[in-house]
């Protein structure tokens, strides 16, 4: 079972480091990339600051976004124990907050999917964590 929540996280590392990428740089796709620069556009308008009176500019928060995918990504992936449950909880906020943006712009459901899956499978690599902790201590 342990080989299973490993391949888990090494594929959710791989997917939020590659995210994370096509939001930085044209490079790998420029299509992609020219998609989420213009979704930015519209996440801005509803960031959850807002209220406060903070609206980012759209190109900088998407880099924003992608450089926190990109580098909790590969933590996820590759880092020690510490920085692989700082970055999951990281990548959950982020989930957290897109699958809030898509459901305020009111997007269909199949756009809140991905996210939706991406934060489930963060918070059962979670919950296995604290579950293994939890046993070792009874040990």
């Amino acid at each position: 079972m342990a080989l299973v929540f490993t391949a888990i996280r090494l594929l959710l590392g791989l997917f939020f480091g590659l995210a994370g990428a096509l939001k930085l740089t044209d490079c790998i796709s420029a299509d992609v990339h020219a998609q989420m620069k213009s979704q930015f556009v519209q996440f801005a308008d509803v960031f959850p600051l807002k209220e406060l009176g903070y609206k980012p500019e759209p190109l900088q928060y998407m880099q924003a976004v992608g450089w926190v995918e990109l580098v909790a990504g590969i933590l996820l992936a590759v880092g020690p124990q510490i920085l692989r449950e700082i970055s999951n909880f990281v990548l959950c906020v982020v989930m957290i907050g897109a699958i809030y943006t898509l459901l305020i712009l009111k997007e269909p459901i199949a756009m809140c999917a991905p996210a939706t899956v991406c934060l489930g499978l963060l918070l059962l690599l979670n919950i296995r964590g604290q579950g293994r902790r939890q046993k070792s201590k009874f040990e």
